[in-house]
């Protein structure tokens, strides 16, 4: 019966698979010329991702292009809050901004919990149309921003380099935003939930600034939240595979394999076998090609998959990027990446 669910589905769940699935993410975006074009037509990145017309357009984009094995939602980590009463854009060459960002108790405290199907019904119903359209052709791919990378936007107020206003919240009034992080914990699992139910069969949380935390920190800001998203959502949804991925995180491998996740996605800085050494058998691993290998040749392409996942052979492996395809990709050499990734196996043989 599992034969004919997706490919990636069966390897995010453990199972024998005849070759790891590879998808990328940001496959969706600024490297393909059709998303650029339909980009120059909705210059609004609210519109393209909140539109489900829109939204549902992008995310398919690449699945027609390249027939990666997961289809991922075209969405932002942001999406959500609005849902709880916080305000954004995203400005093109700028990123994110928040209006008002969030520095006191009593905005804290004005919060509301989330309710996705009444804020974002757009997303459900893109998640449900992406599946009846993939089929078992590829898995469907949810996500979520995690609490600690949520409260950063929401303090700093929009990208930062140095993070100093929410480090300065972290330990001049850690009350303060242990509360945040709390509510942000509750409502994104709230929105996981709501996605697996719509139609999403794997999620995967960012916890993209994390990696700016020392261990410690790590273990007090982030940890504990990214742990009460996971077992929030186990306990509703204990068979969705549940990926999470850190930019940077070298430094706290080991404390990530602790929070309950089933797959570790690893960023290119770290050697995939010693990624793996690090991390208990049972947990599996997504990644990790340097995304700026795509401005090379195809040989080097798919010399480097080649080596990825021969080092992972034996554990549970979603071939991936150890980060999103970078702006100015070749498309080419996106294609080239997808095609040396199904091919892999023909190449470095059964041994």
């Amino acid at each position: 019966m599992s034969e004919t669910l997706p490919l990636l589905l069966r390897a995010a769940r453990g199972e024998a698979v005849e070759r790891p699935p590879v998808w990328m993410m940001r496959q969706a975006g600024r490297y393909m010329k059709v998303y650029r074009d339909l980009r120059d037509r909705h210059p609004s990145f609210r519109e393209r991702s909140e539109n489900p017309d829109l939204s549902y357009e992008i995310s398919m984009q690449p699945f027609k292009a390249f027939q990666p094995d997961g289809v991922i939602l075209f969405s932002d980590i942001l999406t959500p809050l609005p849902g709880m009463g916080i305000e954004f854009d995203i400005v093109e060459s700028k990123g994110p901004q928040i209006g008002d960002p969030i520095r006191n108790l009593s905005q804290v405290e004005a919060l509301r919990p989330l309710q996705p199907e009444e804020s974002m019904p757009f997303v459900g119903e893109v998640l449900g149309r992406l599946r009846s359209s993939v089929g078992n052709q590829a898995a469907v791919l949810g996500f979520v921003g995690a609490p600690w990378t949520l409260a950063a936007y929401v303090v700093e107020g929009k990208s930062s380099k140095n993070y100093a206003v929410i480090k300065k919240m972290a330990f001049q009034e850690p009350e303060l935003l242990h509360k945040l992080l709390d509510h942000f914990a509750t409502s994104i699992a709230t929105y996981l939930r709501y996605q697996i139910d719509s139609g999403a069969q794997v999620v995967q949380m960012f916890d993209s600034w994390a990696g700016q935390l020392s261990p410690a920190d790590y273990d007090t800001f982030a940890a504990p939240y990214q742990k009460k998203v996971v077992d929030l959502v186990k306990q509703t949804h204990p068979d969705t595979p549940f990926i999470l991925y850190i930019s940077g995180s070298a430094g706290v491998l080991e404390r990530m394999g602790r929070t309950g996740v089933d797959i570790i996605s690893l960023d290119w800085t770290v050697d995939m076998a010693e990624g793996l050494a690090r991390l208990p058998d049972h947990i599996g691993v997504q990644g990790n090609v340097d995304p700026g290998l795509l401005f090379g040749t195809p040989e080097a392409i798919r010399d480097r998959i080649d080596d990825c996942v021969r080092k992972a052979r034996g554990r549970r492996h979603i071939l991936n990027l150890g980060h999103g395809i970078l702006p100015g990709t070749p498309e080419e050499n996106g294609r080239a990446f997808f095609e040396a990734g199904k091919t892999v196996m023909d190449r470095i043989g059964e041994g």
